[in-house]
């Protein structure tokens, strides 16, 4: 249901109308304090976040905390084995429960008045209080939560949109990758200077690839479009892609995007807000690392290096790119209208040693460089939108087709959230 009234309603839509088709956002919804509580309401508690991984919790008891905006919410491993999410607030007088990010219980005991709660978020004791208490009302609000093969997903609405078709597609995908047979080789926080949307703009487009991602441009075809793509290019690719569905269907795999540019993000008009494809590399590359090696074992189903890239993506805070040693990961939560705080993970394979399997050294870089590139590029946006003389500009149809779906998306989405 809308907590806005009918005055703000019709000041967003009147911001949402204002947007020559073609082009980018104007400048409100990078400045306007009523959309960014408009962007809270209807993407980060309504729809479906990322929220991390299982293997952060292989025990029960093991549990994380992951805050959006002003709800804290915990991840934790139950008894049965299944991952459970709950709001880190006591049914006493509110405190948090946990206040260490991360950690491993055997119950849950607020630090307050010691209400303590079972693994599965059951109010067990509550010390000092009358006779009389119904037990059974007082546990930790309990969270939506899925678990696709190890990729853990969170909803904070009360009827969140249905889940199943998302997650018959994302398995389908990540289950070679073996996610669920990972571990964290690192994790790394960014707080970038730019609000969320531009990060995902700068996500959705290659055009800047060739003079600001020197590392990137090596392993992937990406960067080329149908306005730059010469006939050597077109050529490699069609061998690359051809090799790579023959070899991979033995495997089980698919090459799923042939062409040269970025695979298309789904039409705004399907409501989709998910998408996992995979895609062969540059000839010579079988990882995406600095010189394209293989630089930890082989992760999950993988017999053989050559599987390309996996590529998963989902609105609003989650991508994902897979190599056949390891995985990284970009979760993305709005910290105000300027800043999103970003948390970058790689996996590697549950049974590799770090200085033995694997050196952070080798596994890091392709990424940390390329995402730091992307970060510095999202500061100077920001900045640039703050300017009084800033007016969208015309997307390039050969390079920024993929921003221009995901405003139509997002303006989409917000239209509707806001009316219901």
């Amino acid at each position: 249901m809308s907590t806005f009234t009918e005055t703000e309603i019709a000041k967003i839509k009147e911001y949402i109308q204002s947007r020559p088709e073609g082009y980018g956002l104007p400048r409100p919804f990078y400045h306007d304090e009523l959309v960014y509580r408009a962007d809270l309401e209807v993407f980060w508690r309504r729809g479906w976040l990322f929220a991390g991984h299982a293997c952060q919790i292989p025990n029960p008891g093991d549990y994380f905390l992951y805050d959006v905006d002003t709800d804290s919410i915990i991840i934790a491993r139950g008894d049965d084995g299944a991952v459970k999410a709950f709001h880190n607030v006591c049914r006493h007088r509110g405190s948090l429960v946990c206040v260490e990010p991360e950690g491993h219980v055997h119950r849950f005991i607020c630090p307050y008045h010691q209400w303590a709660y079972g693994r599965d978020g059951r109010l067990i004791t509550y010390r000092g209080m009358q006779e009389g208490l119904d037990k059974s009302q007082l546990g930790l609000r309990p969270v939506h939560v899925r678990d696709v093969e190890g990729l853990i997903f969170i909803s904070l609405a009360e009827t969140p949109p249905d889940f199943e078709q998302a997650y018959q597609e994302i398995a389908f995908y990540a289950k070679p990758q073996g996610f669920n047979r990972a571990k964290i080789a690192k994790i790394i926080d960014y707080d970038v200077p730019a609000n969320w949307k531009l990060v995902w703009e700068n996500n959705r487009e290659c055009y800047h690839c060739n003079v600001n991602h020197p590392q990137y441009i090596k392993a992937n075809f990406d960067h080329y479009n149908e306005d730059d793509t010469i006939g050597r290019l077109a050529l490699q690719l069609h061998a690359v892609t051809t090799r790579s569905q023959e070899k991979w269907a033995k495997l089980g795999l698919a090459v799923t995007h042939t062409k040269t540019g970025m695979s298309e993000f789904p039409d705004p008009d399907t409501g989709r807000w998910y998408l996992a494809n995979r895609t062969p590399l540059v000839d010579g590359y079988v990882s995406e690392t600095m010189d394209g090696k293989q630089v930890a074992p082989l992760m999950g189903d993988y017999p053989d290096p050559d599987v390309g890239t996996l590529r998963i993506r989902t609105m609003p805070n989650f991508w994902n790119h897979s190599s056949c040693d390891h995985g990284v990961t970009v979760r993305l939560t709005p910290n105000g209208i300027y800043s999103t705080k970003v948390r970058m993970y790689w996996l590697v394979d549950q049974n590799a040693e770090e200085g033995r399997d694997y050196d952070l050294e080798k596994l890091l870089p392709f990424w940390q460089l390329t995402a730091e590139q992307d970060w510095d590029i999202c500061k100077n946006a920001q900045l640039g939108v703050n300017s009084r003389a800033y007016v969208p500009g015309p997307l390039s149809t050969y390079k920024e087709y993929n921003v221009d779906r995901f405003l139509r998306w997002y303006l989409k989405e917000l239209e509707k959230g806001i009316s219901e």
